[in-house]
């Protein structure tokens, strides 16, 4: 088991990062709370990892935060949750809001996430919520990488590609997009109040 990777980052999307180990690269799956906390490239990162072995393929998914990572570990255990939907549940929603949603039976949220119908969504509620308990006290913060830069088609584009990325329709990403943009927004920001604006 990869528990925790410790390198230089070389690149990174709003889904991944490739994080040189002493000259081996690791592709790390990551959900975009964590992208968005990644450094500039050519800088050290570590990440909390669980890694996954399939007949046809080794995945490692990083987190910036251990509690993501115990809630990843938490979700793909849940029957019908897979490690994709797992991610795209963290995007949407870190560990500490997805604990506070359970402590709230806040169904309409949950199903709102691409990928949870009602049955999942009810279904998470009831396998989370002797397991998340404590989590919903911690506030941990995502700090932001992105510093200043003005809203422009290729932020928008850029957003919009993670908010497919993640499940949602091109129709819906773009219109949750159009809606939630405004002057001197990050790509991280956009993508928060579109994410908001779909929930």
């Amino acid at each position: 088991m990869i528990g925790k990777i410790s390198g230089i980052l070389e690149e990174k999307t709003t889904h991944s990062a490739l994080i040189n180990v002493q000259g081996l690269c690791y592709e790390v799956e990551v959900p975009i709370s964590t992208a968005f906390a990644l450094p500039d490239c050519g800088q050290t990162i570590v990440l909390f990892t669980h890694f996954v072995v399939r007949e046809d393929a080794q995945l490692l998914y990083g987190f910036m935060q251990k509690q993501d990572r115990e809630m990843f570990r938490i979700l793909i255990k849940i029957n019908g949750v897979g490690p994709k939907m797992a991610i795209a549940i963290l995007s949407g929603l870190d560990s500490s809001a997805l604990a506070r949603c359970v402590a709230d039976d806040d169904v309409s949220t949950l199903v709102k996430l691409p990928g949870v119908g009602k049955k999942t969504a009810e279904r998470l509620l009831i396998e989370l919520r002797d397991k998340v308990k404590g989590l919903a006290e911690n506030t941990g913060t995502v700090q932001s990488v992105q510093s200043g830069a003005q809203i422009n088609a290729s932020i928008e584009d850029e957003a919009e590609s993670a908010l497919i990325a993640l499940g949602y329709k091109a129709q819906d990403a773009a219109r949750a997009i159009k809606l939630s943009k405004a002057p001197d927004q990050t790509l991280e920001s956009l993508i928060k109040s579109a994410l908001k604006s779909m929930l």
